[in-house]
């Protein structure tokens, strides 16, 4: 454990009382620059921050934390598309909020996710039908060492279910400072995801959807300011059809999503309420009784506690189904991040 410093309670969304030896907020590219040359100087851990809304510190963090709040949106008006560009330190949601309010539709879908409009990417964000890739135009990062700036398209992002190249090989030195969006202006609702269904895609508009997908996410996520929580805990996972073929044999009702790629996305909170595992805790730590994908700080949760929540989860899903949970959410070590998969198995 560090020695005491800072306080990293408002800075991760399940509230834990962690610290960190100190604390920076950056509202410049020259800012995060100068706080990780300071952080090398000293040999000491360096990581960046959004909200920390998908982020389980699991001990007091040894180093330097930056939380980027790099602003401005200039939206920019071209034939075919609107394009949209963005500091990583403004708020998702209410980038969201501004591209409906400009006329400019594309980004309902994701409404309230929570986090900065930097660490969409990172993730490769997703809800109701679509993910950040698919309004992705570019990224524009930091190359730490040499505080030069690039931009990479949206191809070079390597964008997956829940991933992308700033998970791998640009996740050390480089610092997502900007992103870019081009939302078309030959607009269609995205429809095919739980309420939405219920919506005429003939009459529907975009802050329609934005509405319906607010209310959806308000009616079974918990407000990380009044329960800490990270929202989706765990990833959909992907299995092959094969697999699919042996759940529906037992479990016709199991629902299942075909993907591109030829493999089937499941619902993990479907798989976890199948379990009767809702209002199961540990210690503070707590399955939400509304949201089984959701796990919560009930009650001043230690790291530890949620760490065993979570593994207890994956070994009920994985014994019923032999499917096997990965976590969404990034941990954090003393050190740096750490291997979610391997902490909880």
């Amino acid at each position: 454990m560090s020695s005491p410093g800072t306080s990293l309670k408002a800075c991760n969304t399940l509230g834990l009382e962690i610290d960190a030896q100190s604390l920076i907020i950056a509202d410049s590219a020259e800012a995060i620059t100068a706080a990780w040359h300071s952080s090398q100087q000293r040999n000491q851990p360096f990581i960046i921050l959004g909200e920390g809304s998908n982020v389980l510190f699991l001990e007091d963090f040894n180093g330097t934390v930056v939380v980027n709040a790099i602003k401005g949106i200039q939206p920019e008006e071209h034939e075919e598309a609107w394009h949209v560009h963005a500091g990583a330190g403004e708020n998702w949601h209410e980038l969201v909020e501004y591209t409906l309010k400009k006329g400019i539709p594309g980004l309902e879908n994701l409404a309230l996710i929570p986090g900065m409009s930097g660490s969409a990417p990172i993730q490769n964000i997703g809800a109701y039908g679509v993910e950040f890739k698919d309004v992705c135009h570019y990224v524009d990062v930091l190359h730490l060492p040499t505080s030069a700036t690039k931009r990479l398209y949206r191809e070079e992002c390597g964008f997956g279910y829940r991933d992308s190249i700033f998970k791998h090989a640009l996740k050390d030195d480089y610092v997502i400072i900007a992103i870019g969006l081009r939302l078309m202006k030959a607009w269609k609702p995205v429809l095919s995801y739980g309420d939405l269904a219920k919506l005429n895609p003939a009459t529907t508009t975009a802050w329609d959807v934005c509405h319906a997908v607010c209310q959806m996410r308000q009616s079974k996520l918990p407000d990380p300011r009044v329960t800490g929580n990270v929202g989706s805990f765990f990833k959909n996972p992907l299995v092959s059809a094969e697999q699919l073929t042996e759940l529906l044999a037992q479990w016709p009702a199991i629902p299942h999503y075909p993907q591109p790629d030829g493999e089937v996305k499941l619902a993990a909170g479907w798989l976890i309420d199948q379990c009767q595992l809702k209002g199961f805790s540990v210690g503070g730590a707590a399955v939400h009784r509304q949201q089984a994908l959701v796990l919560i700080n009930q009650d001043r949760a230690t790291p530890q506690e949620i760490v065993t929540l979570a593994h207890t989860v994956r070994q009920h899903v994985g014994k019923k189904f032999n499917v096997w949970l990965e976590p969404e959410v990034r941990f954090i070590g003393a050190n740096g991040e750490r291997n979610a998969v391997e902490v909880i198995a």
